[in-house]
């Protein structure tokens, strides 16, 4: 009796879509998707407001009424249908709300998250081959058919700081066991996200000047610094505050295992000695820029945030790399962050170099030749 008292709504965060000759129905806040018949429209429709069951039965009455309650049964199941008073309401409605400018083109941010990942590190190179796309690679390089082509001056490197950084930037999968010191940790987080200076706006204000451009001087990144080698700073999680230079600690939940499933189990990330987890407060870039579009730039901000991560990492010294095969959901639980407003999009990472066995082998020589003093005919 009482379900047919029970208030029903159709999700807001649902878009619908052909493919093939399937017609999907796709709840992006819960990353579900399932295909229905066109009757479904009509049913999504009939609860564009607050209905009950009943009223649904007495609406579609050219249908069995165990039909409708069946069909309604799995509506609530697929998250398609949502109860009033429930969670998935809770979370269908904050998002509704605080996406509503970047909606339904900004669902791409919700429908991206939480994908499945497979730990393939095990995998023998036949088994990874057998998953791969069948049909040749794409070109690499592009070239205009019938256009006329000019042979550009000699590539000439000036002997200067910047290029060597430049040249040098790769990405890294092993590291020293060393600790990284505290004051290293310090340049990188004020290099990249520090704030350097401050320019007034009529409009806008003071806004922030750092290393990195954003759209409409926006801002939206944050970083959080998981320290796991740092020495002189007790392991764990910390936001970092780039106006003040301080870290603000969040909790002492870091460890090599964490690090491990919030890349998405990639082994390499086990022996960083130092994550920097990266993400955007949409509402600061939607309040002045309220079309989807502008999501393109977030993601372009963070691009650009990582590239200044990484030269600033081999300026140091250090062994950095990126990735954004990421747990989200995982990661913004521990960060304390809703995953709305604020979102976890990209990660990087640093240790000391590790030592390669070939260098290990020639410094050893040459401490051996030392040790056994000056050779024959030395003055």
């Amino acid at each position: 009796m009482r379900e047919r008292t029970i208030l029903l709504r159709r999700a807001k965060c649902l878009s619908v879509y052909w493919r093939d000759s399937r017609l999907c129905f796709h709840n992006f806040a819960k990353r579900l998707t399932v295909s229905g018949k066109p009757i479904t429209c009509e049913v999504l429709a009939f609860f564009d407001r607050w209905r009950t069951s009943q009223e649904a039965i007495t609406h579609f009455a050219g249908y069995r009424q165990k039909s409708v309650r069946s069909a309604l049964a799995q509506l609530v199941e697929h998250g398609l249908l949502l109860p009033k008073d429930s969670p998935e309401l809770a979370q269908d409605s904050r998002i509704a709300r605080e996406w509503s400018v970047w909606l339904p083109a900004g669902s791409f941010h919700f429908s991206t998250k939480d994908v499945p990942y497979v730990d393939r590190s095990n995998w023998s190179l036949d088994r990874v081959r057998s998953i791969m796309p069948k049909t040749p690679q794409p070109k690499f390089i592009k070239a205009v058919k019938e256009a006329k082509k000019m042979v550009l001056p000699a590539r000439t490197l000036l002997d200067s700081e910047f290029i060597r950084v430049l040249i040098a930037r790769k990405t890294h999968r092993r590291f020293s066991k060393q600790k990284l010191p505290l004051e290293t940790v310090s340049q990188l987080l004020y290099l990249v996200w520090g704030v350097t200076g401050y320019r007034y706006s009529p409009r806008f204000g003071k806004l922030f000047h750092k290393t990195s451009p954003s759209g409409g001087a926006r801002h939206p990144g944050e970083v959080y610094l998981m320290a796991l080698r740092v020495k002189g700073l007790r392991a764990g999680l910390y936001h970092y505050q780039p106006a003040t230079h301080q870290l603000e600690m969040i909790s002492t939940n870091a460890s090599r295992q964490k690090a491990w499933l919030y890349c998405a189990r990639q082994h390499f990330v086990r022996n960083a000695a130092a994550l920097f987890l990266m993400t955007a407060v949409f509402r600061r870039t939607m309040w002045k820029y309220q079309h989807p579009r502008a999501y393109r730039v977030v993601l372009l901000d963070a691009g650009h945030l990582c590239q200044t991560f990484c030269l600033t990492a081999t300026w140091l010294g250090l062994a950095p790399f990126c990735t954004a095969a990421l747990k989200d959901t995982l990661i913004e639980k521990d960060l304390g962050i809703d995953g709305i407003r604020e979102s976890v999009l990209y990660i990087a990472g640093v240790g000391l170099r590790a030592i390669s066995a070939r260098a290990k082998q020639q410094s050893s020589r040459s401490a051996d030749r030392h040790a056994a003093g000056p050779s024959k005919g030395a003055v």
